[in-house]
C-alpha cells in the first residue's frame, strides 16, 4: 500500500468506537498522571498492563501511548505552577514556566506548553510516516549477528549519552540483563537463579517490576516530600492568550524543538529527556538576549514542550519496525506486546498495518483530544494539584498491589513488588538509574536469543559479528561509545 492509503487504513481503524474510547481513556489518564508530581507515565503505565491482558493488542497499544504522550502536557502543568515536574521531561520546562507564574503569566505559559506540545507532535507524526517504512525496509537486511549487536549499542547508548555516570549506568543495564536471565532456559531447561523458588521458573514478572521500580519506589522517595503542600495559582481563560509580541517568538522554537526532538527520539537510547534538554539550550545559544532564559523567558517553555512531544511520537519508530526500544518506557511497551505474544520488527507492518497505522493515526487524533480536553480542563488540573498527597499515596499502593496480583493470582508477587519498590527507592538514593534497569531486563533475553542464534549459524565462529557489515558498523559504534567517557575524563584531567 502506499503511504496515504496505509494512512487511511489506520484512521479508519482508531476511529473505531472501541478503538476511539480507549484513545480518550489513554490521554486523560495520561494528563492526570502527568499533572501529579512524581507519579509519571512509567508508574501508570506499570499499573495499567494487568488491564491490558483483557483488551486486544491494538487497542492496549493505543491506550498505553495515549498515556505516555497524555502525560508529556500533563506534565507540564505542575513544572508551571508549582515548580515540581510532573515528569522527568518537564523538568526544563520548570526553569522558564515559573517565573512566569510569578510574574502572572501563568494562563500563557501553560497556553504555550500546550501548543508547542501539539505542534512537536505534529512534526514528530510526520518523521514516523516518513522513518517507518525505511526503517522496516532496512530492518529486513538484518541477521541475527546485526539484531544482537543493534541491541547492545541500544544499551550502552542508553547509559552513556547524556550520562554524567556511565559506570553507574552500565551496572543498572547489567542487573537488568542478568535479572531477565531468572527462570528457565528454553535451550536446555537448565534452572537459573530461581534458588528453588517455584514461582521464579517463568522469570520475574515483568509488571511487578515495572510497578515496584516506578510506582512503589516513586510514592517512598515524595511521601514526605515537604515541597508538595505547595498551593497552584488561580487562572482564568482571558490570561490564556499571549500578545503579538509573545505569538512572534513562539513559532521558531516550536519548529526547532520539534525538528530536534524528532531526531533524537528516533535515536536508541536518547529518549524525550535529552531532547527537551537539548532544544532548552539551542534556543538559549540562539537568543539574542540569552539573560532572559531563566527569568521569564517564553522560548524556553515552546522549544522544550516541542523537543519532548515530537520525541514521544518518533521513539515508537525503533520500538515497532526494529524491536529496539528507544528509552525506558518504549522498553515498557516492547514488554507489554511480547505479552500479547507481538514480536515487533521489520514485517510488523507488513504482517499487522492496522496495528501500526492505526497507532499512527491515533497519534493525532490523541493529540487534538488532548488540546480540546485540557483547555477547558485547566481548572480541574489546578483544584487537584490542591489534594493532599497523603491521601493520594495510599490509594496509588492499593490499586499496585491489586494490580500485580490479578496478573498471576500470586502473593509472592506482592511481596516481590514491595522488596523491587524498596530497592528502587535506595536506588535512587544512590543515583542509580531503574530506567536503565528496566531496559536491560526487557532487551536481555532478546540479545541473548539473538547471540545464540547467530553462534548456531556460524559454527561458533565469533568473527560472524565483523564479517556482516551491519553488526560490523554497530561493533565499532559500541567501541567509540565506550571509549568516549575515557576521552571525557582524559580531556577534563588535562
Amino acid at each position: 500500500m502506499s503511504t496515504w492509503e496505509s494512512l487511511l487504513l489506520g484512521l479508519s481503524f482508531a476511529l473505531q468506537p472501541q478503538i476511539l474510547i480507549y484513545c480518550v481513556l489513554g490521554v486523560l489518564l495520561g494528563s492526570f498522571v502527568g499533572v501529579l508530581p512524581g507519579i509519571g507515565a512509567m508508574a501508570a503505565i506499570s499499573m495499567l498492563l494487568p488491564l491490558t491482558f483483557y483488551m486486544s493488542p491494538e487497542a492496549a497499544l493505543i491506550m498505553l501511548a495515549g498515556v505516555y504522550y497524555g502525560a508529556q502536557y500533563g506534565g507540564a502543568v505542575a513544572s508551571i505552577l508549582l515548580r515540581l515536574p510532573g515528569t522527568p521531561q518537564s523538568a526544563v520546562t520548570t526553569l522558564d514556566g515559573y517565573p512566569l507564574t510569578q510574574q502572572g503569566r501563568a494562563g500563557l505559559a501553560l497556553f504555550t506548553a500546550m501548543i508547542s506540545s501539539f505542534t512537536g507532535a505534529m512534526i514528530g507524526i510526520v518523521v514516523l510516516v516518513v522513518l517507518a517504512g525505511w526503517l522496516s525496509a532496512l530492518a529486513t537486511r538484518f541477521g541475527a549477528a546485526d539484531y544482537a549487536m543493534m541491541m547492545i549499542f541500544g544499551l550502552v547508548a542508553a547509559s552513556t549519552i547524556g550520562a554524567t555516570r556511565p559506570v553507574k549506568g552500565f551496572a543498572m543495564i547489567t542487573l537488568g540483563v542478568l535479572l531477565g536471565c531468572i527462570g528457565t532456559d528454553v535451550n536446555s531447561g537448565a534452572q537459573r537463579f530461581t534458588f528453588g523458588q517455584t514461582e521464579l521458573l517463568d522469570g520475574l514478572n515483568l509488571v511487578a517490576l515495572a510497578m515496584g521500580l516506578f510506582g512503589v519506589a516513586e510514592v517512598i522517595a515524595n511521601i514526605r516530600n515537604p515541597e508538595r503542600q505547595k498551593t497552584a495559582a488561580r487562572i482564568s481563560m482571558r490570561s490564556l492568550l499571549p500578545t503579538r509580541e509573545d505569538l512572534r517568538r513562539i513559532p521558531l522554537p516550536v519548529l526547532r524543538g520539534g525538528a530536534l526532538g524528532s531526531f533524537f527520539g528516533a535515536l536508541p537510547g536518547t529518549g524525550s529527556t535529552l531532547s527537551a534538554f537539548l532544544a532548552y539550550a539551542t534556543e538559549r545559544r540562539l537568543s539574542r538576549q540569552p539573560e532572559r532564559f531563566g527569568k521569564g523567558a517564553i522560548e524556553g517553555v515552546a522549544g522544550p514542550e516541542a523537543g519532548n512531544n515530537a520525541a514521544s511520537i518518533t521513539a515508537f519508530a525503533p520500538t515497532l519496525t526494529l524491536g529496539i526500544p528507544g528509552d525506558p518506557i518504549m522498553a515498557l511497551m516492547l514488554g507489554a506486546l511480547i505479552i500479547h505474544g507481538i514480536q515487533p520488527g521489520p514485517m510488523m507492518l507488513e504482517a499487522r498495518p492496522e496495528m501500526f497505522w492505526g497507532l499512527v493515526a491515533s497519534f493525532g487524533i490523541g493529540n487534538l483530544l488532548l488540546i480540546l480536553l485540557n483547555l477547558p480542563l485547566i481548572g480541574i488540573w489546578i483544584a487537584m494539584l490542591r489534594i493532599p498527597f497523603n491521601y493520594l499515596y495510599p490509594a496509588i499502593i492499593v490499586f499496585l498491589c491489586l494490580g500485580v496480583y490479578s496478573v498471576r493470582g500470586l502473593t509472592f508477587d506482592i511481596v516481590l513488588v514491595a522488596g523491587i519498590g524498596l530497592a528502587g527507592y535506595l536506588m535512587t538514593l544512590a543515583r542509580l538509574s531503574p530506567a536503565l534497569l528496566l531496559l536491560g531486563f526487557v532487551l536481555g533475553p532478546l540479545i541473548e536469543t539473538n547471540l545464540r542464534r547467530a553462534m548456531l549459524v556460524a559454527r561458533g565462529d565469533p568473527m560472524v559479528f565483523l564479517e556482516r557489515p551491519i553488526s560490523a558498523g554497530f561493533v565499532c559504534a559500541i567501541v567509540v561509545l565506550l571509549l568516549l567517557p575515557l576521552w571525557r575524563l582524559w580531556r577534563r584531567k588535562a
